[in-house]
């Protein structure tokens, strides 16, 4: 694997589509890989360490989370986008406008969104599904998280601009000190001082300020290619707008995300009676297990996106397209793989998690069911970040909300009355399958517009 910290973003428009999607891939998978761990490792470690209410604890705790995140994706992706396409425009003052900017807007978001939620915390928990028996345990988690929140975004942010300005073994260098930090404290936290869901918190924010300190470094050095500058804007308003309108479909993703989870979890509480806190515990294992593999795509995405970005601004459709079959046929790899391991070893997964014999059977069903169209999905998931990538934010916000809300709410009310639990999971399946096939139908239409704006474009020059 070639680093690119030592070479310049416009190989992105001459080498091979193959090895860069290597190139860059490969370090964005580990990042998102390491990313999702957090949640699978603090995950392991209550659910052995605390109990296994405490998994259902961190299943609540799950949509806030997401929420928090989309606030940050808001800047982060969109920022990663920008910088790529300015590069590919070879507009570098741009480009470091976008790191000020992005930089900016993190630090305001976090002070914002994190003071909001502490003020409120008790109440969005309850929101959540959050039972008597569980409410403690989700609230002594993201109090921690929520005060840490500044050192979160400015660290997700920064850490999506150092992929996109060509530098993805550098980013997930980041990303893998974050995590191996948070590994190594989080049993010190758990089982040495016996600080439960506050210690899960705490290792989470060290391992985060850990990698913070390595980003801070790349972008304070003048060997970086984008770097701090001085004289170069920190708040450029056409910038910042351009920065939302395409983080707009990530954040919105994440909206639709809580809020889905809001009415999976009291779905779950209501159809499975005296046992929902364990279903809202199994679910979590699903959640978890679901995103390791989906954090695998996005890596994929976030490989190909700095090399989309930037021939989309060259104008290199030949180029675009090849990046994108390539990452089809990537994702659904991924997806499959995903698949057959939770078909085959559902319990192995779930013991993982917790030792509680009732969730781990809950967890079982739930993969048979929800998993049965999941090679599906990270076609999906490839196509709408690729639209995110060249710049059409609204293609990307539509799919993101037929799979998250508009096909799966409809589902989950007509399928769970009927099949109770079953139809809980039936209805996340159900939403998979059918965003799929309108994903097809949006992507081939509107690639055949794109292709002949292209070369309408290139024959004018001719």
């Amino acid at each position: 694997m070639i680093d690119t910290a030592n070479t310049s973003p416009t190989e992105l428009g001459t080498r091979s589509i193959g090895r860069l999607l290597v190139q860059y891939s490969i370090p964005a998978i580990v990042a998102s890989v390491a990313t999702s761990l957090y949640n699978i490792v603090d995950s392991i470690f209550i659910g052995h360490g605390v109990g296994a209410l405490a998994i259902s604890a961190l299943a609540i705790a799950f949509p806030l989370m997401n929420l928090i995140i989309g606030f940050c994706m808001l800047v982060a992706a969109g920022g990663a986008a920008i910088s790529s396409i300015f590069l590919g425009q070879k507009n570098y003052v741009n480009a470091t406008k976008v790191l000020n900017n992005v930089t900016l807007c993190c630090v305001v978001h976090s002070l914002v969104v994190g003071g909001l939620s502490l003020i409120w915390l008790d109440d969005i928990l309850r929101l959540f599904g959050a039972t008597e028996q569980i409410l403690p345990d989700a609230y002594d988690f993201m109090f921690v998280i929520l005060l840490g929140s500044p050192l979160s975004f400015v660290f997700i942010g920064l850490n999506f601009v150092m992929r996109a300005t060509g530098y993805p073994s550098k980013a997930m260098m980041s990303a893998l000190i974050s995590v191996v930090v948070n590994a190594a404290v989080a049993p010190i936290m758990i089982f040495a001082l016996h600080w439960g869901m506050h210690g899960a918190a705490i290792a989470t924010l060290v391992g985060q300020s850990a990698g913070l300190v390595w980003v801070l470094y790349h972008f304070l050095s003048k060997k970086s290619f984008v770097h701090f500058t001085k004289g170069v804007g920190w708040f450029d308003l056409e910038i910042v707008k351009k920065i939302y309108a395409i983080g707009l479909s990530p954040f919105l993703m994440n909206m639709c995300a809580c809020i889905v989870v809001i009415f999976i979890n009291k779905a779950i509480l209501e159809y499975a009676g005296a046992d929902g806190n364990i279903g809202v515990g199994a679910y979590g294992i699903i959640n978890r297990t679901t995103m390791f593999f989906v954090m695998i795509v996005f890596g994929v995405t976030q490989g190909m996106q700095p090399i989309l970005g930037y021939n989309y601004g060259a104008a290199n459709w030949q180029r675009v397209m090849k990046t994108l079959k390539l990452g089809i046929w990537i994702g659904a790899i991924i997806t499959t793989v995903g698949f057959a391991a939770t078909e085959l070893f559902p319990d192995t997964i779930s013991a993982m998690f917790t030792s509680d014999k009732q969730m781990v059977a809950m967890a079982r069903n739930a993969f048979r069911i929800y998993f049965v169209f999941f090679p599906l999905v990270g076609v999906q998931i490839v196509i709408q970040n690729f639209f995110q990538s060249i710049g059409k934010p609204k293609l990307s916000i539509f799919l993101s909300l037929t799979r998250q809300l508009i096909f799966l709410l409809p589902s989950l009310w007509i399928l769970s009355p009927i099949f109770r639990l079953d139809g809980v999971w039936g209805a996340m399946a159900t939403s998979d399958f059918l965003a799929f096939i309108l994903t097809i139908i949006t992507v081939v239409i509107a690639t055949r517009h794109e292709r002949k704006r292209f070369q309408h474009h290139n024959t004018s020059l001719q």
